[in-house]
């Protein structure tokens, strides 16, 4: 399948994105209080939040390499 150039750009664009954005997002769930309990363990908020940037990342990534082979071919 060969994608076409508008197309191949909205997948670069929209997986510039999430690598761009999510990183930040991941930093303020790091240093928030409600990411650890009293002893210092993870919490099901930065679990919950872990588990979901770094699947929006991957997905970003795999959005991205299309994105970039689609105006390559």
């Amino acid at each position: 399948m060969v994608l076409s150039t508008p197309l191949s750009l909205v997948l670069v664009i929209a997986g510039l994105w999430s690598v761009i954005v999510w990183p930040s997002y991941l930093r303020d769930v790091l240093k928030s209080p409600k990411s650890r309990d009293a002893n210092g363990a993870a919490t099901r908020y930065m679990t919950m939040n872990l588990m979901k940037i770094s699947t929006a990342i991957i997905l970003g990534l795999a959005t991205l390499v299309i994105g970039v082979r689609g105006l390559l071919s």
